[in-house]
């Protein structure tokens, strides 16, 4: 029993390197403008050299990558018209002339 237990550890870390590259891969494909989908793919089978391909894919044009860069800001957007605010159970509010 104790030869598990001595890899147990090794493994539990592989597994947490293979987790986040795949998450991470994931959501920097969403923001390069490809699907999740094609990240997911990358970082599950390539691990953490599917992060570095996924890093090395060109940005579409338009993507979030391109329009806000590739660190996202913290900060809250600004106030759309289009975006009410309805309240639990009840309609939108009319708009006042």
């Amino acid at each position: 029993m104790t030869i598990l237990a001595v890899i147990g550890s090794k493994a539990l870390y592989l597994l947490f390197i293979w987790l986040l590259s795949a998450a991470a891969a994931a959501w920097i494909a969403d923001r390069k403008g490809y699907a999740e989908r094609v990240g997911l793919t990358f970082g599950l089978i390539l691990s953490a050299i599917g992060l570095v391909i996924v890093l090395l894919l060109p940005s579409r044009p338009g993507s979030l990558w391109k329009v806000q860069g590739p660190i996202p800001r913290r900060s809250k957007p600004p106030p759309d018209a289009e975006q009410v605010l309805v309240p639990p159970g009840g309609e939108p509010p009319a708009e006042s002339p």
